[in-house]
């Protein structure tokens, strides 16, 4: 088996056996590229630990960072075990092989103000089915903290049970499922979506939220209507989906102090990954909350 062929077999098992989103298959292709070219007419079986430190230095020279090269190093010791398994390398050249280390990004998140503002527009100058739809995605990204492939993967009946029992039951990452509260603000605006988004969404067509054409709407979509809004809003940073989940961990820790409970909420499998929040300045952040969420009053 050639080295290009025995990645696409391995991607191949990640997707079909392990259930891998396409967005890390992508991401571990790319990776795994990086080292059949570096590799170059090395067999990957006669690879080496000083060949993945060379590889390593000579990335980290090219500019990747501490983060990237982790990531890099996750993907090729993956793989090389799956060739163990396989019988087709001896040993995992990676093993022991660290990243260089870099400093720690914090999560950049909204304040309690600037979410109000972003999420109530003074001025509405779209078409109102639109803004009904955009309004419904927004609040429910920031009322329950979802990723950017949670919500667009979302179906109608989603909206029935958010409305209905206020939460809502989510597909996150390798396919495991949690259930996560929705506020009042944010059933209000699937109320008002539900209203309206027949008109919009072609017959049979099961997503939550659909696009101008009447399917299931793209992340792109998404991510280019709440830049829009921001802008609109007058906020004076740029504004991404993933920037509304930071904003609902970091509110909702500030207030309640439950790292476990925000750690439940957004899905993660570590409570490291949660912690990071921990660590957030939250000086620019109301001191004093109605409840563990700003925007889960009821009106």
């Amino acid at each position: 088996m050639t080295p290009a062929a025995a990645v696409d077999a391995y991607l191949a098992e990640l997707a079909e056996q392990r259930r891998q989103s396409p967005h890390t298959v992508t991401a571990y292709r790319r990776d795994l590229g990086k080292l059949l070219v570096l590799a170059g007419e090395v067999p990957l079986a006669a690879i080496g630990a000083h060949h993945i430190r060379r590889f390593i230095a000579q990335l980290h020279g090219g500019g990747l960072t501490g983060r990237s090269l982790a990531r890099l190093l996750s993907a090729w010791r993956g793989f090389y075990g799956w060739l163990g398994r396989r019988g087709d390398a001896v040993a995992n050249p990676c093993d022991g092989v660290k990243a260089p280390r870099s400093p720690r990004r914090l999560p950049k998140a909204l304040t309690v103000d600037e979410a109000a503002r972003l999420l109530d527009p003074q001025t509405v100058d779209d078409d109102p089915i639109l803004a009904a739809r955009d309004s419904a995605m927004f609040e429910l990204f920031y009322s329950s903290g979802l990723r950017l492939a949670e919500l667009v993967s979302l179906d109608v009946d989603a909206s029935d049970s958010a409305v209905r029992d206020g939460e809502i039951r989510v597909t996150g990452k390798r396919g495991k499922t949690r259930i996560v509260p929705v506020g009042a603000k944010a059933r209000q605006a699937l109320s008002a979506w539900a209203a309206v988004r027949p008109t919009l969404a072609d017959d049979g067509e099961h997503a939550l939220f659909v696009g101008r054409r009447g399917r299931r709407i793209h992340p792109r979509v998404v991510e280019e209507r709440l830049e829009r809004q921001a802008i609109n809003a007058g906020l004076p940073r740029h504004v991404h989906p993933h920037m509304l989940r930071h904003s609902f961990a970091s509110h909702v820790l500030q207030s309640s102090g439950d790292l476990r409970a925000v750690q439940e909420m957004l899905g993660h499998a570590s409570i490291a990954s949660t912690q990071v929040y921990t660590h957030l300045d939250f000086q620019h952040l109301a001191k004093v909350y109605d409840a563990a969420h700003p925007r889960a009053k009821r009106s």
